[in-house]
C-alpha cells in the first residue's frame, strides 16, 4: 500500500514498491568526534556529572523566579571544576588526617593524634553530607567506610600501647577486646538486616490495593539498614572516648564510650531480631504469590497498561493514565522495575509490579484480555509469550522520526495510531506491520488542549513555548534544536520586549551528548538574565499564598506521605485501594494549581519550566505559538490550532525539509540562524499575515484523525473490540481442549535410541 507524496519512510533502507516516488530521507550523520574540553567546550564528563531535576526538586540551574539549589564548592570557578575542586579537597583531608594520624599513634605525638582524628571525623561528615558519590568510589577502591572507621580506631589503640608504660598495657587490653566486640556486632547486624531486607522483598509489589493480608509492618529504621551510617553513628561514642584515653591517659573514657557504643549495637541488633520471628516477618513468597492470584480472581481485570523502563520515561506511561481510567471495565498497570510503581502519577488505577517472568506468566489464566503497551522494551518480549491477552502498541506519542515506526510493532496484534498519517508512514516503511492491524483512535490525551481563541491582545505579551526535544539515540544533529540552534532562537525571541518565553526542555536532554546538556545550561541562562533585566510589577502576594495552599492541597491527594526510610513492603502499606472519588477530587485540585501557577507568576517575566508540573498540555494552553523541532510535541499541538514552528537544523534545503518531515508542512521553518523569527512573531500578533491557518487544520485532520466521534469513544472502541477477539481466541482454545484436539507441544530433541537388553535383541531378531 503506497501513501501520498511527502511521506517518508521510517526504517533505513527501506525499499520502495515499483513505480512508487522517490522519497527523500536524511541519513543520520556520524557523530562529531569528542573535542579536548576548553574555553567555551563542554568537558566530557558533564553528561555524568549534571544530571536533569528529578520532578518535584529544583533544578541545579536554578530558576528564572528564583535561586536554585545552593552549591558546595569554590566560587569563582565552573561548575564542573568546582565540583572537582571540593571532591579534591575532602579526598586530601581524608588522606592527610590518616596520615598525620599514624604519624601521631607512632611517635607518639598527642595533639597531632588530636587533631587528625577530629579531622578525620569531620572529613566523614562532608562525604556523608554533600559528596554521595564519593562514597561509592571509596567503596570500589575498598576503602570504604567500614575500613576507615576500623583503621582511625587502630591507630587510637596503637597510639595508646605507645603512650602507655608496659605494666599499663594489660589495663587497655579490656578496651581493644570490647572494641573487637563492638565490630563483631556491627556485621551481626548487617549480617541480619540483609535477612530482614530479604523477608521484606515481595515477589509482587503493589499500589492502590489493598494489602493488609500480607502482614506488613513499618520499615525498621535507616540507620539499621544502611551500614556506613550505622558504623558511623554507633562508633563515635567507642572514637570519642578511646580519644579522651589517649589525651588524658584514664581508660575509665574509652571504657565509658565502647561501653555506650555497645548498648546502643546490642539494642539494634535485638530490634532487627525481632523482625525475623515468625509472627513478625511478612508473608512468605508462596503465600504472597497465592494472595496476587486472589486478588486476580476478585478484581477480574480486562484491560491493562503494560510499561518497563528507567526512571526517566515514566512520562511515556503517565500520559496514559487518564485515557486508562476513563475506559469501562476494570483496568490495572503492570509494571516490571520495582522502582517505578512510585514514579507513576497519581491514579487510582491499581498497579501490579511483577519483576519476574514467573510471577508474570500468572496473568495467562487471569481474566486480562488486552495490554496496551506506549513504549518497547527488552522486557516486552516476556509478556509476549502469553497466547491468551491480545496485544497493542499505543507509543507515547507519534512523530516522523525513525522511532515512530519501529521494526518491533509488527509483534504486537495491532497497532494504534492517531490519524491516516501514521498508517501511511507503516506502510510506507515496510517493517512487517500489515495495514489491516493498524488501528486509527487517535489522541485522547489531547482533550486536554485548548482551541485557539484568536492572536494574543494589543499591547499584551505574546507567549512563547520554546520546547525542543532531546539529541536521540544515533546522534543525528537533526534530532534537537537545542546544540546548533536553541540560543540562536532564545536571543532572538528574547530581543522582542512583547514577548514572553516559556522554555521546557526534553526530560532527556543531555543523556547522551554533553553538548546538548550544556547548551540547555547557557539557554537557562539566558533566560535568567533575561528576566534581571526586563523587571516590572510582580502579583499581589495573596497570589503566592494561594499557590501555596492549591500545592498544600494537591499534594495532600497525590502523595501517601511516606517516611524517608520507608521500604516498598511499607509503601504497599499506605497505599491501600483509594477512596471512592478521589480521582474526580485529583483532578479538580490539579485544574486549580494550575491556575493558581499562572496567576502567581508576572506576566512579564520569563519561565523555565522543567517540574512534573506544569504538563506539558498546560502550557500549550497558554502559548500563542510553538518552537519545537521534528516530536510528538508537534503533531499534539496541531490540536489546539495555534500556530508553530519547526528548527531545520537537519542540512536539508527548506523544500526536501518539508517533504521528508510531513508533520512540518503547517509549520514556518526556522533556520539555526533565527533569522525568521521577528517575521514569524509578526504573523501571530495578525492573523491576516498568517497564511496557514488552513494548511494546519488539513494536517490536523491528517495527523489526528477526525474530531468525531471524539478519539476517546474511538480508543475505548478499539479495546473492545480487541478484548472481543481476545474472547473468542480463547473459546476456540477451549473448545479444542473440550473435544481432545491436540495442541502444538513441545519439540522433542533427537538423541540416541534407548536401550535394549540382550535377550530383548534376540527375541526382536
Amino acid at each position: 500500500m503506497g501513501g501520498p507524496r511527502g511521506v517518508t519512510p521510517c526504517a533505513r533502507g527501506a525499499r520502495r514498491k515499483p513505480g512508487a516516488p522517490e522519497v527523500p530521507f536524511p541519513r543520520p550523520r556520524r557523530r562529531p568526534p569528542r573535542r579536548v574540553p576548553g574555553p567555551g567546550r563542554p568537558h566530557p564528563g558533564l553528561r555524568r556529572l549534571r544530571r536533569p531535576s528529578r520532578p518535584g526538586r529544583p533544578s541545579r540551574a536554578g530558576s528564572p523566579g528564583g535561586p536554585g539549589r545552593p552549591r558546595l564548592g569554590v566560587p569563582g570557578f565552573p561548575p564542573f571544576r568546582r565540583r572537582t575542586a571540593v571532591r579534591l579537597l575532602v579526598l586530601g583531608v581524608l588522606a592527610t588526617a590518616s596520615a598525620a594520624q599514624a604519624v601521631g599513634a607512632l611517635l607518639p605525638h598527642v595533639p597531632l593524634l588530636l587533631v587528625a582524628t577530629a579531622g578525620s571525623l569531620a572529613a566523614e561528615g562532608v562525604l556523608y553530607r554533600w559528596q554521595r558519590g564519593m562514597v561509592s568510589l571509596f567503596a570500589k577502591s575498598h576503602a570504604d567506610v567500614t575500613v576507615r572507621h576500623v583503621l582511625r580506631d587502630l591507630l587510637l589503640v596503637v597510639g595508646l600501647l605507645r603512650l602507655g608504660e608496659q605494666h599499663r598495657e594489660p589495663a587497655y587490653a579490656p578496651l581493644v577486646a570490647a572494641l573487637l566486640v563492638f565490630y563483631g556486632l556491627h556485621w551481626a547486624i548487617q549480617a541480619v538486616s540483609v535477612l530482614v531486607r530479604r523477608t521484606r522483598t515481595l515477589p509482587v509489589v503493589t499500589r492502590n490495593v489493598d494489602a493488609s493480608a500480607l502482614r506488613l509492618t513499618p520499615a525498621p529504621p535507616a540507620l539499621l539498614r544502611r551500614p556506613g551510617h550505622r558504623l558511623a553513628v554507633f562508633g563515635l561514642p567507642a572514637t570519642a572516648g578511646l580519644l579522651a584515653t589517649v589525651v588524658t591517659d584514664a581508660p575509665v573514657y574509652g571504657a565509658a564510650g565502647l561501653a555506650l557504643s555497645l548498648l546502643v549495637s546490642l539494642a539494634g541488633l535485638g530490634a532487627l531480631l525481632l523482625r525475623l520471628l515468625p509472627g513478625r516477618r511478612p508473608a512468605g513468597e508462596q503465600e504472597v504469590l497465592d494472595w496476587f492470584d486472589a486478588w486476580l480472581a476478585e478484581y477480574r481485570p480486562t484491560v491493562g497498561l503494560y510499561f518497563s523502563g528507567g526512571a526517566s520515561s515514566a512520562y511515556q506511561a503517565n500520559m496514559w493514565l487518564e485515557p486508562l481510567a476513563r475506559l469501562e471495565g476494570r483496568p490495572v498497570i503492570v509494571l516490571r522495575e520495582r522502582h517505578m510503581v512510585q514514579r507513576i502519577a497519581a491514579t487510582d488505577i491499581p498497579v501490579v509490579c511483577l519483576p519476574k517472568v514467573s510471577t508474570l506468566m500468572r496473568l495467562e489464566h487471569s481474566t486480562l484480555r488486552v495490554l496496551l503497551h506506549p513504549s518497547n522494551s527488552g522486557k516486552t518480549s516476556q509478556v509476549l509469550r502469553i497466547p491468551t491477552i491480545k496485544h497493542a502498541f499505543v507509543n507515547h506519542g507519534e512523530s516522523d522520526k525513525l522511532s515512530s515506526c519501529n521494526p518491533y510493532a509488527k509483534a504486537y496484534d495491532e497497532v494504534w495510531v492517531a490519524g491516516p498519517a501514521a498508517r501511511e508512514r507503516y506502510a510506507l516503511a515496510e517493517v512487517g506491520v500489515e495495514d489491516k492491524d493498524v488501528v486509527e483512535i487517535g489522541r485522547p490525551q489531547l482533550d486536554a488542549v485548548r482551541p485557539y481563541a484568536g492572536p494574543p491582545a494589543p499591547g499584551g505579551y505574546t507567549t512563547v513555548l520554546y520546547a525542543p526535544t532531546w539529541e536521540g539515540w544515533d546522534g543525528n544533529p537533526g534530532n534537537t534544536s537545542v546544540v546548533e540552534a536553541g540560543e540562536n532562537l532564545v536571543r532572538a525571541l528574547l530581543a522582542d520586549p512583547g514577548v514572553r518565553l516559556l522554555y521546557k526542555p526534553h526530560p532527556l536532554t543531555g543523556s547522551v551528548d554533553p553538548r546538548a546538556r550544556a547548551a540547555d545550561l547557557r539557554i537557562r541562562e539566558l533566560v535568567r538574565a533575561a528576566n534581571r533585566e526586563r523587571g516590572g510589577p510582580r502579583p499581589d502576594p495573596s497570589a503566592a499564598a494561594e499557590l501555596v495552599r492549591r500545592t498544600a492541597e494537591l499534594d495532600r491527594l497525590t502523595k501517601a506521605g511516606f517516611r524517608p526510610a520507608a521500604d516498598q513492603a511499607e509503601r504497599m502499606l499506605r497505599q491501600p485501594a483509594p477512596e471512592p472519588g478521589r480521582a474526580s477530587a485529583v483532578a479538580r485540585a490539579a485544574a486549580a494549581w494550575e491556575e493558581a501557577y499562572w496567576a502567581s507568576l508576572p506576566e512579564w517575566e520569563h519561565q523555565v519550566v522543567t517540574d512534573a508540573r506544569p504538563p506539558l498540555y498546560a502550557c500549550f494552553n497558554r502559548a500563542d505559538l510553538l518552537i519545537s523541532d521534528v516530536s510528538s510535541v508537534v503533531s499534539d499541538f496541531l490540536a489546539s490550532g495555534k500556530p508553530y514552528a519547526v528548527a531545520n537544523t537537519s542540512g536539508l534545503a527548506e523544500d526536501g525539509f518539508r517533504k521528508t518531515f510531513p508533520t512540518v508542512a503547517a509549520a514556518t521553518v526556522l533556520t539555526p540562524d533565527a533569522a525568521g523569527v521577528p517575521a514569524l512573531l509578526d504573523a501571530v500578533r495578525d492573523p491576516e499575515r498568517d497564511r496557514l491557518a488552513g494548511a494546519r487544520a488539513e494536517l490536523a485532520l491528517r495527523l489526528l484523525g477526525p474530531a468525531e466521534p471524539p478519539s476517546q469513544e474511538r480508543f475505548a472502541g478499539a479495546v473492545r473490540a480487541l478484548a472481543d477477539a481476545a474472547r473468542e481466541h480463547r473459546a476456540r482454545m477451549a473448545e479444542r481442549v473440550a473435544t481432545e484436539v491436540p495442541l502444538p507441544g513441545p519439540r522433542r530433541q533427537p538423541g540416541p535410541p534407548p536401550a535394549v537388553s540382550a535377550p530383548e535383541a534376540r527375541r526382536r531378531a
